[in-house]
């Protein structure tokens, strides 16, 4: 049977963000497929995910070249979904993708050079079924490679209608700041810019959120849960089939410290007052930043779905709930 979204799927609660200075807007919540959607994974389980997600109101699907395992079948089983479901629906998405993580054997599958962007976006497309992304990313800052390189395939990138927008990831402030401007002056700006933000992990509040906002482009935090850390799951150990448990993930088990685990007790309680999960109140406390967009989570069932979709219900803190929460992070 042809899949039929839900008509009321702009109805249901979701809220959208404009992005940065741009004429686009992002859903609070988006979905990544950095895990549960590769070749390891089920199919017909990712399928039932993006479906749901779809409808309630998730319009941003965030890949990358290398996400998977193994490299590239994230982006090869999202084509497959476009394919055959979601097609006559491809102007309603926000669709991403990004190069400069290790992808391929030899010195040309790594990085940010001119050679290296150019393949991955036509590897991209063609693994998504897709004559265009609406924003392509660099990964990451690279070192060995001059930033104007990378920069300038970034914008010939969108100036041959592979990709709508820019958007930059895991950038030094340094750097980001003079990407900025190149891209500013090039007729490209950057619409967005990604990194990993959480209740744990908060290194962007430094320098790069400010800049962002001073720049007109809009933030998206990837890792709203630490990789599961700000769940219940850990706090009696480390679950079998858990991310933590799984050879293949980033989460290795020696992150999960006693501290961390303390912390995480602490949110629960703040959590529980609220009445929420301490996964809910974790992306609430994001989702209540002004200067976040979006925040990008991943899903490896219906039910954490759900769940985390819950959180959009309830994003308002109080002054004490919120002095509460700074006095747990800075013990």
């Amino acid at each position: 049977m042809d899949y039929l979204p839900h008509i009321d799927r702009y109805t249901q609660g979701m809220d959208y963000r404009k992005c940065g200075n741009s004429g686009i807007k992002l859903p609070l919540i988006s979905l990544g497929f950095w895990h549960n959607f590769g070749g390891v994974d089920s199919y017909e389980n990712g399928l039932n995910i993006v479906k749901y997600a779809f409808d309630h109101g998730i319009t941003h699907f965030d890949l990358a070249n290398n996400y998977g395992p193994p490299f590239g079948s994230a982006e090869e089983n999202f084509g497959k979904m476009m394919k055959d479901h979601f097609r006559a629906y491809r102007d309603e998405m926000i669709i991403t993708t990004k190069a400069g993580h290790h992808m391929w054997n030899g010195p040309y599958g790594d990085g940010g050079s001119r050679k290296n962007l150019m393949a991955s976006i036509d590897h991209s497309l063609k693994r998504m079924n897709l004559e265009y992304v609406d924003i392509f990313y660099s990964h990451r800052y690279d070192a060995e490679t001059p930033l104007d390189e990378t920069l300038q395939a970034l914008v010939d990138i969108v100036k041959r209608g592979k990709a709508l927008y820019v958007g930059l990831s895991k950038y030094p402030i340094d750097k980001l700041l003079y990407a900025f401007e190149f891209l500013k002056n090039a007729g490209t700006p950057c619409l967005v810019y990604q990194d990993r933000y959480n209740l744990i992990d908060r290194h962007i509040e430094n320098y790069q959120l400010k800049a962002a906002a001073a720049n007109g482009t809009g933030v998206v935090a990837f890792s709203p849960l630490a990789q599961g850390m700000l769940t219940d799951k850990y706090l009696h150990g480390i679950p079998e089939g858990s991310r933590a448990a799984r050879p293949e993930g980033y989460l290795k088990s020696e992150m999960i410290t006693s501290e961390i685990i303390d912390k995480v007790r602490c949110f629960r309680k703040i959590a529980q007052q609220r009445e929420q999960s301490i996964s809910q109140m974790a992306l609430s406390w994001l989702i209540a930043r002004p200067e976040v967009t979006s925040v990008i989570i991943g899903a490896r069932t219906i039910e954490q779905l759900q769940e985390n979709l819950r959180s959009i219900s309830n994003y308002h803190f109080d002054t004490q709930e919120l002095a509460n929460i700074e006095q747990i992070i800075r013990e």
